[in-house]
Protein backbone atom coordinates (compact mmCIF):
# COMPACT_ATOMS: atom_id res chain seq x y z
CA UNK A 1 0.00 0.00 0.00
CA UNK A 2 1.37 3.61 -1.35
CA UNK A 3 1.71 6.51 1.99
CA UNK A 4 -1.13 8.22 -0.26
CA UNK A 5 -3.74 5.34 0.58
CA UNK A 6 -1.89 4.92 4.12
CA UNK A 7 -2.43 8.40 4.71
CA UNK A 8 -6.31 8.72 3.39
CA UNK A 9 -7.17 5.49 6.21
CA UNK A 10 -5.36 7.48 9.16
CA UNK A 11 -7.53 10.58 8.24
CA UNK A 12 -10.77 8.58 8.37
CA UNK A 13 -9.78 6.77 11.64
CA UNK A 14 -8.82 10.65 13.16
CA UNK A 15 -12.41 11.73 11.74
CA UNK A 16 -14.50 8.54 13.13
CA UNK A 17 -12.77 9.49 16.65
CA UNK A 18 -13.34 13.26 16.58
CA UNK A 19 -16.88 12.74 15.62
CA UNK A 20 -17.27 9.71 18.31
CA UNK A 21 -16.63 12.39 21.01
CA UNK A 22 -19.16 14.68 19.73
CA UNK A 23 -21.17 12.61 21.08
CA UNK A 24 -23.37 14.31 24.16
CA UNK A 25 -21.51 12.80 27.27
CA UNK A 26 -18.23 10.96 25.52
CA UNK A 27 -15.04 11.38 27.83
CA UNK A 28 -12.56 9.71 25.37
CA UNK A 29 -12.89 7.34 22.28
CA UNK A 30 -10.00 4.59 20.66
CA UNK A 31 -9.68 2.62 18.04
CA UNK A 32 -8.33 -1.29 19.57
CA UNK A 33 -7.15 -3.92 16.77
CA UNK A 34 -8.61 -6.91 18.21
CA UNK A 35 -6.02 -9.47 17.21
CA UNK A 36 -3.30 -7.92 18.64
CA UNK A 37 -5.03 -5.67 21.57
CA UNK A 38 -2.70 -2.42 20.40
CA UNK A 39 -4.62 0.73 20.01
CA UNK A 40 -4.89 2.01 16.44
CA UNK A 41 -5.64 5.67 17.37
CA UNK A 42 -7.10 7.35 20.30
CA UNK A 43 -8.34 10.25 21.52
CA UNK A 44 -8.21 11.20 24.92
CA UNK A 45 -7.78 8.12 26.29
CA UNK A 46 -4.73 8.41 29.08
CA UNK A 47 -3.07 5.26 28.44
CA UNK A 48 -4.03 4.03 24.84
CA UNK A 49 -1.72 0.49 25.29
CA UNK A 50 -3.05 -0.24 28.64
CA UNK A 51 -6.50 0.78 27.99
CA UNK A 52 -6.41 -0.72 24.42
CA UNK A 53 -4.90 -4.16 25.83
CA UNK A 54 -7.61 -4.36 28.21
CA UNK A 55 -10.73 -3.32 26.15
CA UNK A 56 -9.37 -5.97 24.05
CA UNK A 57 -9.16 -8.94 26.62
CA UNK A 58 -12.80 -8.02 27.95
CA UNK A 59 -14.42 -7.91 24.34
CA UNK A 60 -12.56 -11.51 24.13
CA UNK A 61 -13.75 -12.71 27.62
CA UNK A 62 -17.45 -11.87 26.96
CA UNK A 63 -17.55 -13.56 23.49
CA UNK A 64 -15.77 -16.83 24.56
CA UNK A 65 -18.22 -16.64 27.29
CA UNK A 66 -21.15 -16.20 25.68
CA UNK A 67 -20.52 -18.73 23.05
CA UNK A 68 -19.65 -21.30 25.95
CA UNK A 69 -23.54 -20.99 26.94
CA UNK A 70 -24.96 -21.05 23.60
CA UNK A 71 -26.33 -23.91 22.35
CA UNK A 72 -24.30 -23.89 18.94
CA UNK A 73 -21.09 -22.34 20.41
CA UNK A 74 -21.34 -19.48 17.62
CA UNK A 75 -21.90 -15.94 18.25
CA UNK A 76 -21.73 -12.26 16.62
CA UNK A 77 -21.89 -9.08 19.30
CA UNK A 78 -23.00 -6.54 18.30
CA UNK A 79 -22.16 -4.24 21.14
CA UNK A 80 -21.05 -4.54 24.70
CA UNK A 81 -22.10 -2.26 27.33
CA UNK A 82 -20.21 -1.68 30.81
CA UNK A 83 -21.68 0.55 32.41
CA UNK A 84 -19.23 1.21 35.86
CA UNK A 85 -19.68 3.23 39.25
CA UNK A 86 -17.93 6.43 37.03
CA UNK A 87 -18.50 5.47 32.90
CA UNK A 88 -20.82 3.81 30.38
CA UNK A 89 -18.30 1.69 28.70
CA UNK A 90 -19.88 0.92 25.05
CA UNK A 91 -17.24 -1.56 22.89
CA UNK A 92 -18.35 -1.51 19.39
CA UNK A 93 -16.42 -4.75 16.87
CA UNK A 94 -16.26 -3.68 13.44
CA UNK A 95 -14.81 -5.36 10.27
CA UNK A 96 -12.60 -3.49 7.89
CA UNK A 97 -11.14 -3.77 4.52
CA UNK A 98 -7.81 -3.72 5.22
CA UNK A 99 -7.43 -3.41 9.03
CA UNK A 100 -9.15 -6.56 10.13
CA UNK A 101 -11.38 -7.09 13.16
CA UNK A 102 -11.30 -3.55 14.90
CA UNK A 103 -12.76 -2.45 18.00
CA UNK A 104 -14.52 1.33 19.08
CA UNK A 105 -14.45 1.98 22.34
CA UNK A 106 -16.16 4.75 23.70
CA UNK A 107 -16.33 6.12 27.26
CA UNK A 108 -19.12 8.14 28.99
CA UNK A 109 -20.16 10.34 31.84
CA UNK A 110 -23.32 8.87 33.21
CA UNK A 111 -24.40 11.85 34.23
CA UNK A 112 -24.12 13.76 30.85
CA UNK A 113 -24.91 10.82 28.80
CA UNK A 114 -28.02 9.16 26.74
CA UNK A 115 -26.96 5.55 26.24
CA UNK A 116 -29.24 5.13 23.53
CA UNK A 117 -28.66 8.57 21.54
CA UNK A 118 -24.35 7.56 22.09
CA UNK A 119 -25.37 3.72 21.03
CA UNK A 120 -27.12 4.57 17.85
CA UNK A 121 -24.63 7.23 16.85
CA UNK A 122 -21.13 4.87 17.36
CA UNK A 123 -23.64 2.80 14.90
CA UNK A 124 -23.26 5.57 12.65
CA UNK A 125 -19.77 5.82 12.80
CA UNK A 126 -18.71 2.79 12.82
CA UNK A 127 -20.29 2.02 9.64
CA UNK A 128 -18.85 5.29 7.95
CA UNK A 129 -15.34 4.00 8.59
CA UNK A 130 -15.93 0.61 7.42
CA UNK A 131 -17.40 2.02 4.67
CA UNK A 132 -13.84 4.49 3.79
Amino acid sequence: MDDTARELRVIGIEECLSEAMTIPGALDAILVDHTSGMAVAAEGVPYPEGSAAGLSEAFRATLDGLALSTPDGTIRIEDVIITTDRAYHLIKPMETMFDGPLLICLRLDPDRANLALALRRLQAISHRLIAS
